[in-house]
C-alpha cells in the first residue's frame, strides 16, 4: 500500500475508538492523525480486559477531543473518501450506537458501561 500523505483525510483506529481524522506528521511506525469526528466510541472498562466487569478500575473512556492528536498505528489507518460529519454530531451518533449495542448485551460489564457512557454524556454537553 503506498504511504499515505501529510493533509490525507482518513479513519484510524485508536485504542478501542475509530475517528475520521486529517494526517498532520508522517513517523516510521505512526501517522500524527489530528481528529475531526468520532465514527465509533472507545469502549469502557479495563482495556487489558475487555468486556470484564470484574477489574480493579473500571476507566471510563472518552472518545479523543476536536482537533486532538492522535499516534496512530500506520496500519490502523485507511484513506476516508466521503464528507467529514461534524464533530458533535458524530460524537453523538457513536455514544447512541454504543449504548443501543450495550442495551442488548445482558451483562454486569455492559450495565457499567452504561452508567459511565451517561456519565461521559453529561461531560460531552450534548
Amino acid at each position: 500500500m503506498a504511504e499515505l500523505q501529510v493533509g490525507e483525510v482518513v479513519t484510524g483506529i485508536y485504542k478501542t475508538g475509530k475517528y475520521i481524522g486529517e494526517i498532520t506528521e508522517i513517523r516510521p511506525q505512526h501517522y500524527l492523525v489530528r481528529v475531526l469526528a468520532v465514527i465509533k466510541h472507545p469502549m469502557q472498562g479495563d482495556l487489558h480486559s475487555p468486556k470484564d466487569a470484574d477489574v480493579l478500575i473500571f476507566h471510563e473512556r472518552r472518545a479523543l477531543s476536536f482537533r486532538e492528536q492522535a499516534n496512530i498505528p500506520k496500519q490502523m489507518v485507511k484513506p476516508f473518501e466521503n464528507e467529514v460529519p461534524e464533530y458533535m454530531e458524530s460524537l453523538k451518533e457513536a455514544v447512541a450506537k454504543m449504548k443501543t449495542e450495550l442495551a442488548e448485551t445482558a451483562s454486569e460489564w455492559a450495565e457499567m458501561s452504561i452508567k459511565a457512557m451517561e456519565s461521559l454524556e453529561k461531560d460531552y454537553k450534548f
